[in-house]
């Protein structure tokens, strides 16, 4: 059985929002749980993976989509 992903998509937020916005959203998982978080470069990509394993959850992966979006999957 796959174990599927929740998604939350912040590309059209600006810091602070983008990490609130995440914050709340890692909050309803269950530990173990991952989730793709898309997010544009810039603030967010320089303040939002720092800011989550400071709240204690792990960035597995950042990659790169297209334009100036990225992918990090994350885990609780």
């Amino acid at each position: 059985m796959k174990n599927n992903i929740l998604k939350l998509d912040i590309t059209k937020d600006n810091c602070p929002i983008t990490f609130v916005k995440a914050k709340l959203f890692m909050e309803n998982l269950k530990k173990g749980e991952k989730t793709e978080i898309l997010l544009t470069e810039g603030e967010p990509l320089e303040n939002l993976p720092k800011a989550l394993e400071e709240q204690g959850y792990k960035v597995l992966n950042i990659n790169y989509v297209k334009d100036n979006i990225y992918k990090l999957l994350v885990e609780k």
